[in-house]
């Protein structure tokens, strides 16, 4: 493993994907103990992406984890697609680790929704009665977290859930992770927890792998602050990690 720090945001770099996974996974469960040794229940957001493939598999395949004491939110969902749609955010969540272990409760984005702002507001409800103590996520092609892409990003939205419209290069990212076989098949909005929504979880853990995220991966942390490449606000966040395997830190 190297490591290296970027202003607040700590890096740590492994050769595999395998290894980048099962190393985040420890720390995030480290993270937990140490959390429910001073608070009975925590509250967890999870990114649904292939990238978090790893991380996932080695969360939900640990029995020591007390996922009863766990409330789990996701950070993201599309409009527009079928309840059962396999590329359904809350889906791919629920057939990864929202469905393997035994959370105290597990909090959907309604992805059939027909009002999309009173689903919003009803989300964020549930994240003001929740405050997030973890944030487990990634990062996207165009440097997006969540679904703040950088048309709509805003690191002081006064919204902490929103719909969004979708950039071009997020919707061809679905389609570059197998997710869709053309782009037309993709959504062109979705429901977004907010950057400050994102940012004011306790302990941020971000999980990037591959090539294709090498760009987005050198522009977080070499780039200026700002929402051309949203994930650039890590680097201000007090306890965020980024993890990364050989291929996303190639070009660092």
């Amino acid at each position: 493993m190297k490591t290296l720090q970027k202003d607040l945001l700590k890096v740590n770099i492994y050769e595999t994907r395998a290894e980048m996974g099962k190393a985040a996974a420890a720390d995030i469960k480290a993270c937990i103990l140490s959390l429910l040794e001073k608070k009975e229940t925590l509250n967890m957001i999870f990114a649904a992406a292939p990238s978090q493939n790893e991380v996932l598999a080695e969360l939900a395949s640990d029995a020591q984890i007390p996922w009863n004491k766990v409330n789990a939110f996701h950070m993201d969902e599309y409009i527009g697609l079928s309840s059962d749609a396999p590329q359904g955010f809350g889906n791919f969540l629920k057939s990864h680790i929202f469905g393997l272990v035994d959370f105290k409760s597990v909090n959907y984005i309604d992805i059939s929704a027909v009002e999309a702002e009173r689903e919003c507001a009803r989300y964020a409800e549930l994240l003001k009665k929740y405050p997030t103590d973890i944030v487990v996520m990634g990062i996207g092609e165009n440097g997006h977290i969540a679904f703040n892409d950088p048309p709509v990003a805003n690191f002081n939205d006064p919204q902490a859930v929103k719909p969004v419209a979708l950039d071009e290069i997020c919707r061809n990212q679905q389609v570059n992770d197998g997710c869709f076989a053309t782009i037309d098949d993709v959504p062109t909005t979705a429901i977004t927890l907010t950057v400050p929504t994102l940012f004011a979880g306790e302990h941020l853990f971000c999980i990037v792998p591959a090539k294709t995220k090498a760009r987005a991966v050198r522009a977080t942390l070499c780039d200026d602050i700002n929402e051309k490449c949203p994930a650039t606000v890590l680097r201000r966040h007090k306890s965020a990690i980024l993890y990364l395997d050989g291929d996303s830190s190639s070009l660092l």
